[in-house]
């Protein structure tokens, strides 16, 4: 999946997020579903953590407004990928 369509999706996930200040009872089906989704979407050990982040996160009702998954995004291809830079810094040597 690209970054970008990774980028739409979690933009739309945390949306549904807010869904809850309308219809509180939403968070008792979205908390389980957006740590489901965010183990679908970015795999690994981060995506677990971030999973459990935003589990907790929707669950409780003070901090519902963090977009976890767009934080995630950022995460994952602004501040990660080091690999990928350092291939990048080679081939223009």
């Amino acid at each position: 999946m690209s970054k970008n369509k990774k980028l739409l999706l979690g933009l739309l996930f945390d949306g549904c997020g807010y869904i809850s200040y309308i219809f509180p009872p939403f968070d008792f089906v979205w908390a389980p579903l957006s740590a489901y989704l965010m183990t679908r979407l970015y795999k690994g050990r981060s995506g677990k953590v971030a999973a459990v982040i935003s589990f907790i996160e929707e669950a409780l009702p003070i901090v519902d407004f963090i977009p976890s998954f767009t934080l995630m995004w950022i995460y994952t291809y602004v501040f990660g990928k080091t690999e990928t830079k350092k291939k990048v810094i080679e081939i223009k040597q």
